[in-house]
């Protein structure tokens, strides 16, 4: 259990029975009254966000999620299957994979987030190595302008941008947080 002042954003507690993410959480103390938290939630399974305020002391249950780690396996409309290494497939919707379809190859190594044993959403490895499929060729006197990246497009399709060196058929990291190039691989 935690109480209310010890609640931070990303912290995952149960309300009427429904789990909920914070997404904000701010602790007021007046001078002669008790002191409150403003928290606002959001739905952990399905659409919705609440507000409200509680007391400093208010009590909610903590609740934790299970992490394991799979493989991605196929499309199985519309939903994407994961498998374990004891061969037990796990399905998340489209909706629940967000950034994570950018990256997704056949066999690709990645963690999936559980809860009440219901796969909710997969966690990808900070960095990934992908192949450039397709990218302007660089022309001289373009560091000139300032501009030293350009647009290529990866093997999943997705389009990132690039220093100018980079060609097709290079391999480059990239960092799946912020979407940016690392280096060449």
């Amino acid at each position: 259990m935690k109480t209310a002042q010890e609640l931070r954003v990303g912290n995952i507690v149960m309300i009427n029975g429904t789990a909920q993410v914070v997404v904000k959480a701010e602790y007021n103390k007046s001078g002669r009254n008790s002191a409150v938290v403003k928290m606002k939630f959001k739905k952990l399974q399905g659409i919705g966000s609440s507000e409200s305020v509680y007391k400093a002391d208010d009590k909610f249950e903590d609740v934790r999620l299970e992490h394991k780690d799979v493989h991605y396996s196929y499309f199985a409309d519309p939903a994407y299957v994961f498998m374990d290494a004891d061969f037990n497939s796990y399905e998340i919707d489209v909706e629940n994979l967000g950034k994570a379809l950018n990256y997704l190859e056949a066999n690709m190594a990645c963690e999936i987030v559980l809860f009440n044993n219901q796969a909710i959403s997969v966690e990808l490895p900070t960095t990934i190595v992908r192949e450039i499929i397709y990218t302007e060729p660089a022309i001289n006197g373009d560091t000139s302008s300032g501009k030293v990246l350009k647009p290529a497009k990866i093997s999943t399709g997705f389009e990132i941008s690039v220093p100018i060196f980079c060609n097709i058929g290079d391999k480059i990291e990239i960092d799946t947080r912020t979407d940016e190039y690392r280096n060449r691989a």
